[in-house]
């Protein structure tokens, strides 16, 4: 039988490595109580030395904090941001060693914008593979990319992106096949902050031959979707002289027809404008409230064209033809946070809003009263709470993101289905029944969108490092980007 340590060893082990005090504590023969005390005790000591630990290694070790959407940050000794040096490598090789592509015969562009062409993360353009192998879907081209958190639009054979590039936000088409650069058109602008880092974080939209391209600080550009060409430009803050957001200009922009609709958070009846997509021209403004990074929302309700606006105090339908409030919904993110998460459509008159910092969903639907609207909340619930993601309705359920953990609700009633597999703060888009979700960390996971229990069929490596951009699918095309690299997979059924 072996001797129990003396109190000087435990002295001695507490203060170099304080985890082994609280292992030779429990050797001593001494009562339960005075070893849960003491463990207690040890266990206070640790954090004052972790954190010096944690400081050293900092300082002088190379160790490096980054937010990935949790609640504190995670330690990593590299951080997901762009290398311009091994970027400029990348592009000079590609434009040498691959010829430009041939222009395709069908123009027509299906993935527009941010989720999609209804914004609802929805791709039904064609079947995908679901079948995949230990290999995972066939990858085209992996490439390091600038800095941001925006996703692609696809059309006509090219995928249209804005990026960081040093001292310039730049727009970029790429070629969908071989990952050239077909064009670039850049600007001198530079945004970043704490927790997200640097970068533009709008989506383009692609529209009638155009992309619409918009950065973090206002800068709002038309260019021809055909090579780049400048069209017209403005910046949405200096028109509605306005400061920049805390988290820089983040909705990306809509178009419904030939208005373009842009959030700017200004209050004073300008927190949401309306342009002529074609010249640029204001044509109105609406909202006092300041609007969150919730891009707007296009319906129809009772035969009236509205657009879903998220704002820190409520969520509210403007009417399209003159962004005259129509209805609104009192909802609100806990701690002062602006709303992120889009609205979800749950049917004709119904949606579904979700936020994290602790605050849940609701579901809520709309009528029409008298000559305006009314709205009725129908459930409430803490068992979804979208922090970065906007959650999938199919088939009357909903999947989304509780935090980083997967998680199905009832549409009806927001009872809980199931909740399992820890994903990361990524993206979800559903295709062919399934859920393709970009995962927090750049994996790729395949997951059965069924009501009756969590089914992961596949997950596999796709990029590498934090990855909040949302991803998007065009011709079977799968495109994936973060701050610091893209890659692009085929889906496509054999």
């Amino acid at each position: 039988m072996s001797k129990p340590p003396s109190p000087f060893a435990l002295r001695v082990a507490t203060l170099l490595f304080p985890p082994a005090g609280v292992v030779l504590l429990w050797q001593e023969p001494v009562s339960l109580a005075r070893k849960i005390f003491g463990s207690i005790g040890i266990a206070l000591y640790c954090v004052p030395y972790s954190a010096l630990l944690i400081f050293l290694l900092v300082r002088f070790a190379g160790l490096q904090m980054e937010w990935r959407g949790g609640y504190v940050p995670a330690l990593t000794w590299r951080t997901t941001r762009p290398d311009f040096e091994a970027l400029e490598r990348s592009r000079s090789r590609v434009a040498r060693s691959t010829p430009p592509a041939r222009p395709p015969s069908d123009t027509n562009a299906y993935w527009t914008g941010l989720r999609g062409p209804r914004g609802d993360g929805r791709y039904d353009e064609q079947p995908i593979h679901t079948n995949w192998s230990a290999a995972g879907p066939k990858l085209l081209w992996r490439q390091p990319c600038g800095g941001g958190y925006a996703s692609f639009a696809i059309g006509a054979g090219l995928a249209f992106t804005i990026e960081q590039r040093r001292e310039s936000e730049v727009a970029f088409a790429y070629e969908v096949e071989s990952g050239r650069e077909a064009w670039t058109h850049g600007w001198p602008a530079r945004f970043g902050e704490y927790y997200s880092g640097e970068g533009p974080r709008a989506t383009p939209a692609l529209n009638s031959g155009c992309v619409f391209a918009l950065g973090a600080q206002g800068e709002l550009r038309c260019l021809a979707a055909a090579d780049g060409r400048l069209i017209w430009a403005t910046n949405v803050l200096a028109d509605v002289r306005a400061e920049v957001p805390a988290y820089g200009i983040s909705a990306s922009p809509l178009i419904v027809d030939e208005k373009l609709i842009v959030l700017t958070g200004a209050g004073r009846g300008r927190s949401v404008v309306c342009y002529d997509k074609h010249a640029g021209r204001r044509l109105w403004s609406a909202l006092d409230d300041a609007t969150g990074y919730a891009t707007p929302v296009s319906v129809t309700i009772e035969g009236e064209r509205q657009l879903v606006i998220c704002s820190e105090t409520s969520t509210a339908g403007l009417r399209l033809e003159d962004g005259a409030v129509r209805w609104r919904f009192a909802w609100s993110v806990r701690y002062n946070q602006p709303p992120i998460a889009q609205p979800v459509q749950l049917g004709a008159n119904r949606f579904l809003l979700s936020a994290g910092y602790f605050t849940g969903c609701a579901a809520f639907e709309v009528t029409r009263s008298g000559d305006g609207f009314a709205t009725r909340e129908l459930w409430r619930s803490s068992q979804l709470k979208n922090k970065f993601t906007s959650s999938i309705y199919h088939e009357g359920f909903i999947y989304g993101l509780d935090e980083d953990i997967l998680t199905c609700l009832d549409a009806a009633d927001g009872g809980r289905k199931w909740k399992d597999g820890r994903y990361g703060y990524g993206q979800i888009i559903l295709a062919s029944d399934h859920l393709v979700v970009l995962c927090g960390d750049g994996d790729l996971a395949l997951v059965k969108a069924t009501p009756e229990r969590h089914f992961e069929l596949a997950r596999l490596p796709g990029i590498h490092g934090k990855t909040w951009n949302h991803a998007a699918l065009g011709g079977g095309r799968l495109l994936v980007r973060n701050a610091a690299e893209m890659a692009c997979f085929d889906l496509g059924a054999k």
